[in-house]
């Protein structure tokens, strides 16, 4: 069926105390989750544009891409239109797309094993989708464009670790490595997930505290928990969904210490799985423009409340 990925308008941020962020996930009734990774780990054999993306300074992007695949990328190039004045100018925020649309033919090179700190990881996989094809990398490229077009308003400086723009990955471990080396006040990785029908709702991952090989997240897991608070109880209360009536005790908040990604993070960083794939209802949702419009003001939302906080 075809999808509509127009952005419909956009409205300013609003910030939200972490005490409410929490009560509001937890009076709220009711993703990758246990599932496909789109983000951090190390290496393993050189993968293409890593090099170069790794090494790109942040730097402002431009406009949203209504198709999710636009060809101004967040990873590399920027757009020479200066940010607006705004309560986050000053702020670096990377955005990190699960997974990316080309992984599906490149399943050899994300099948190669990375370091994460406490073991060995696939490089990335190809994320799941609608039981009518719509693909969590598409959705995840979407919803990561009208957030960046929400925080670059308030004045963020914001980076894509991609933008469909290179064949496959980044590797979770260059994700992870982005954000850290553009030194960034805080990283959220979207997500969808893959669980079973009747599993419903969205919930955000925290990193756990993980000390080993390269992984030290003690000096993250409270700023990333505070984080993921403010996402959570923003998210709710702006796309109407509820916290996961599958993961996180219906507080919407899971911690884990099995992801790269967030493993080997030296930044404020958490994963917002936004709802299950595989469940109709929450399918719906998924696939609706105006509701991942809502999901992106969601998180811009839980965004600045954590910066401005």
């Amino acid at each position: 069926m075809p999808y509509d990925d127009s952005p419909p308008p956009t409205r300013r941020a609003r910030p939200l105390s972490v005490a409410a962020a929490l009560a509001a996930v937890c009076l709220t009734a009711a993703g990758c989750g246990g599932g496909p990774e789109a983000d951090g780990a190390g290496a393993a054999s050189p993968r293409p544009g890593a090099d170069a993306a790794s090494r790109a300074a942040p730097t402002p992007s431009g406009p949203a891409s209504p198709s999710g695949s636009g060809s101004d990328s967040g990873s590399g190039s920027g757009s020479a239109k200066p940010l607006p004045k705004g309560p986050l100018t000053g702020r670096t925020v990377v955005i990190d797309p699960g997974h990316n649309p080309g992984n599906r033919d490149h399943t050899r090179e994300i099948n190669e094993k990375v370091d994460i700190g406490t073991g060995r990881k696939e490089c990335d996989t190809t994320g799941t989708s609608t039981d009518d094809g719509y693909a969590e990398a598409r959705f995840t490229l979407d919803v990561s464009h009208r957030l960046r077009t929400l925080l670059e308003a308030e004045g963020a400086l914001v980076r894509l670790t991609h933008d469909a723009d290179r064949p496959f990955g980044p590797c979770i471990d260059e994700r992870a490595r982005i954000g850290n080396e553009a030194k960034a006040d805080a990283v959220v990785s979207v997500h969808a997930d893959g669980s079973a029908v009747g599993n419903r709702g969205f919930h955000v991952i925290l990193p756990a505290e993980v000390k080993g090989g390269g992984a030290d997240t003690s000096k993250i897991v409270k700023s990333s928990a505070d984080l993921g608070a403010r996402i959570a109880g923003h998210f709710a209360r702006t796309t109407g969904s509820a916290p996961s009536n599958y993961v996180g005790g219906n507080t919407g908040l899971d911690t884990r210490n099995d992801l790269g990604g967030l493993n080997l993070s030296t930044v404020p960083k958490v994963f917002v799985e936004c709802g299950n794939m595989r469940d109709p209802k929450d399918a719906a949702l998924l696939t609706s423009a105006s509701w991942r419009q809502k999901a992106a003001q969601g998180l811009a939302d839980g965004i600045t409340g954590y910066l401005k906080g």
